[in-house]
């Protein structure tokens, strides 16, 4: 199925593509769940073997082909190393298997370390022969500047709500796809999983009234949070605590949240401290910080009235995070 809000790129990479003037080094940027990937894999695709499909599809796949190097973050770590960027510029330097060159995507590029992109650096500036290189970042103000300098950027953003919508119904009709694209930051291959964790954010939402009310406990629900899905969760209260601060600044009804006594109680000016903490802990890599015991921190704290959040500093979920054995 093509994805629509990819035609103007797919009709500009053509074009240069027929003009002979595709860039080799592409920084495809943007939020989560817009294509980016499916992006990447449709440029590499027609570099390699002159595909026929004139707009990237979901769901995509890689291409499986010799001349191409996809270059991931491994699943033990949290960065992209030095050793796999020299593998990938020693793969590049080889003779093309069909002639048409050579082609690699670096998947999230702003995990690069500083060694890792410095070796890259002659690469991007002067590849080796007919080469095409394409980075893909979901956050590309983490990218070292010489990195993002020598790259072409292309901006992927979330399309309007109503295309969205149209998109997704084609995909699977009579779904619940506004709720579900506004839990995934209105992206629509992010709302086709969000989609799927409804359900899962009507339990979350109760164990927050549970624990205002104090018939749940932080530990307890954290430990469920955690064992369903914690990223999923940390983005679920990111949304509800972001609208919560919206509304408290222009005095509106506290939106899905449920209303009781601490919500009442909380200082407007926590809020926002509270926010930024859940952020700070949702832009670090999955596997750097303990994910029990810092949502731990923020239904304690959330229990509490965000009376404990601390305004100055690293704020408290962050240093538990960081407390306990696999903080790090």
């Amino acid at each position: 199925m093509e994805i629509t809000w990819l035609k103007d790129f797919a009709a500009r990479w053509l074009k240069a593509e027929e003009q002979r003037r595709l860039p080799h080094a592409v920084l495809i940027a943007g939020p989560p769940g817009v294509g980016k990937r499916a992006a990447a894999a449709w440029m590499v695709g027609r570099k390699l073997s002159a595909s026929g499909e004139l707009v990237p599809g979901y769901p995509y796949e890689r291409p499986l082909h010799p001349d191409l190097h996809w270059l991931e973050r491994l699943e033990d770590k949290t960065s992209l190393l030095i050793d796999q960027v020299r593998e990938l510029v020693h793969d590049l330097a080889l003779t093309s298997h069909s002639g048409r060159g050579k082609a690699a995507v670096i998947d999230e590029a702003q995990l690069l370390t500083r060694q890792a992109a410095n070796s890259l650096l002659k690469t991007l500036e002067e590849p080796r022969g007919d080469t095409l290189l394409v980075l893909v970042t979901d956050r590309k103000g983490e990218l070292p500047a010489t990195i993002f300098s020598r790259c072409q950027r292309i901006e992927i953003r979330v399309p309007p709500e109503r295309s969205a919508i149209e998109w997704l119904d084609g995909l699977r009709p009579g779904k619940p796809w506004a709720e579900a694209l506004r839990r995934a930051g209105h992206a629509p291959i992010a709302a086709i999983k969000a989609l799927e964790r409804l359900d899962s954010a009507e339990t979350l939402k109760s164990d927050l009234s549970a624990i205002a009310a104090g018939t749940v406990s932080p530990v307890e629900a954290a430990e469920r949070w955690v064992k369903s899905d914690a990223a999923f969760a940390l983005d679920w209260l990111a949304e509800e605590v972001q609208q919560l601060a919206r509304n408290r600044v222009g005095g509106a009804p506290s939106g899905s949240i449920p209303a009781n006594s601490v919500l009442q109680r909380m200082d407007t000016r926590n809020v926002f401290c509270y926010l930024d903490q859940i952020n700070r802990l949702r832009s670090r890599p999955e596997g750097t910080f303990n994910a029990q015991v810092a949502l731990e921190g923020l239904l304690i704290d959330w229990a509490c009235g965000l009376e404990t959040v601390n305004r100055d500093g690293a704020p408290p979920a962050m240093m538990l995070a960081r407390s306990r054995p696999g903080a790090e």
